[in-house]
């Protein structure tokens, strides 16, 4: 079974590193350079703000029918018709919600149709998800990997047809861009339907009222927690297109995006970590382990990477910029008298708020194993009014800088209570070497990086040349040792051993 999990996580990984990165830094850029700052600021406002609701469509309930199906195999023809019907009624109050809200905040006319066309789609997605809770409930790794990027696959060949073929007369259309999505996402949601029916057997609809209010009931905190979490983690985009009157806020929603995009990359990757920990840390909750250990070296592994990858992103951040955009504009913003392109100054804020967010998908995690969800709750709250507040100041005065900076704000708030709460109630001590070890790695780091910026070679070569003297400093200053990941990988396995069900 062990064997059997890695062969299958290393299946996963390697499907969404091969994938998702080429869609983000490859379809999803080139479709920015084509339409251009302002048309693309216009759909990922309209994009993040659809995204704000999607808990709506959801309400926990993937996570509750995965854990379920993976218990008890035989209750997916069972339960997919309450819980199916569950989900077409949440598409509803989804679509109602996020309309109402939209002409209220003043879409009309194009945003409308577009906000249609969005929602639609993650109604498609939020159906994906479930399907696949029952596929790798009952264990079918595999199939559930290929379907976790089967859209983004039909999209890159769908897109890269209208992007690059030359059979398209005219330049490319943003709406193509969503109609592909459409496409993408109901192919996927019809091949996995077939591929469930092929392994449950009959799947039909149903109404049973008590089982479908008691699935709601129980998913409700965890779903206070995304919604809210959502809301300070996507909400800039919509908030620098509303508070920033005229063509000036598209234009600036899609300079932020450009950062914004290689922030998500990123946190993708940080994200596969979390749902590893996740299992691990209630399966030791439950034993009553103690957890200092493994928190102590998730905690610098995400950091060390995070540190690296920021630190890299922010000593190279005009050519990592001018690699993904083209030429950087001549123009030098007055405010910071920084000679960098808008985006780049806003790439190197973010990445503070990259450190941060990777930070609570170890402490945040943590808290949610162990059923911290009010506290969580309260973080959240306080972190969408911290969100609101400081950017509705710096927005209209600092533009899409100015909601950098919030970002970056916020999730340094959010992420150093959590790691405080989790301190505390765990009463967590990683001691004074350790601290000092991460403070020499830091320096360490800083030093390198700053060194091969200086450097008479090609900036990729330095770039490489410093992320390896970064690895090398997390082992010389053993801010990570060798023996410690042995000894998670080695719980990580008898983890899985025992609950195979979590991956």
């Amino acid at each position: 079974m062990q064997q059997r999990f890695f062969r299958n996580l290393a299946f996963l990984l390697a499907l969404n590193l091969l994938i998702k990165p080429f869609w983000i830094l490859g379809i999803d850029r080139s479709v920015q350079n084509a339409v251009g700052e302002s048309t693309y600021g216009f759909y990922l406002s309209i994009y993040s703000f659809s995204f704000l609701f999607f808990i709506l469509l959801d309400l926990g309930i993937t996570n509750y029918n995965n854990r379920n199906i993976a218990q008890n195999n035989h209750l997916v023809s069972k339960h997919f018709a309450g819980i199916a019907t569950v989900k077409l009624f949440l598409a509803l109050i989804y679509t109602l919600v996020t309309f109402a809200i939209g002409m209220l905040i003043g879409y009309k006319g194009e945003q409308l149709y577009l906000l249609g066309w969005v929602a639609l789609n993650q109604v498609f997605l939020s159906m994906i998800l479930y399907l696949r809770s029952n596929i790798s409930g009952m264990m079918l790794f595999k199939a559930d990997s290929v379907f976790s990027v089967l859209d983004r696959i039909i999209m890159i060949g769908i897109c890269s047809v209208l992007l690059w073929s030359g059979w398209i007369d005219g330049p490319f259309r943003i709406d193509w861009f969503v109609y592909a999505q459409s496409a993408a996402y109901l192919i996927t949601l019809l091949a996995a339907f077939i591929y469930l029916m092929r392994h449950a057997g009959s799947l039909r609809l149903g109404f049973h009222w008590p089982f479908m209010l008691t699935i709601v009931r129980r998913s409700l905190p965890y779903a206070l927690l995304v919604l809210l979490m959502s809301f300070y983690n996507r909400l800039e985009p919509v908030l620098i297109e509303r508070l920033i009157p005229g063509e000036q806020g598209l234009v600036q929603t899609g300079i932020y995006g450009k950062a914004f995009r290689l922030l998500d990359a990123g946190n993708n990757i940080s994200l596969l970590f979390s749902v590893l920990l996740l299992p691990m840390f209630a399966s030791m909750l439950k034993r009553r382990e103690p957890v200092s250990q493994l928190v102590r070296l998730s905690f610098s592994l995400i950091l060390a990477m995070t540190l690296i990858v920021a630190g890299l992103a922010i000593a190279y951040s005009e050519q990592l910029m001018e690699l993904l955009y083209g030429p950087l504009p001549v123009y030098i913003p007055k405010l910071f008298e920084n000679h960098v392109d808008e985006s780049t100054l806003i790439l190197r804020i973010l990445m503070g708020s990259y450190v941060a967010v990777s930070v609570t998908y170890v402490f945040g995690t943590l808290l949610t194993a162990n059923g911290n969800l009010k506290l969580l709750n309260i973080v959240a709250l306080s972190g969408v009014v911290v969100n609101l507040v400081i950017n509705i100041f710096l927005i209209p005065r600092f533009q899409a800088i100015g909601a950098a900076w919030a970002s970056f704000g916020v999730q340094a708030f959010t992420a150093a209570i959590q790691m405080f709460l989790a301190f505390r109630i765990f009463k967590l001590r990683f001691g004074r070497l350790y601290w000092w070890r991460l403070t020499e790695f830091i320096f360490l780091l800083a030093i390198v990086t700053g060194f091969s910026t200086i450097l008479p070679l090609a900036w990729y070569v330095s770039f490489a040349l410093a992320l390896a003297g970064g690895i090398a400093g997390t082992f010389i200053t053993r801010m990570i040792d060798p023996d410690d990941l042995k000894d998670l990988w080695k719980s990580l396995g008898q983890q899985l051993k025992k609950n195979p069900s979590k991956v």
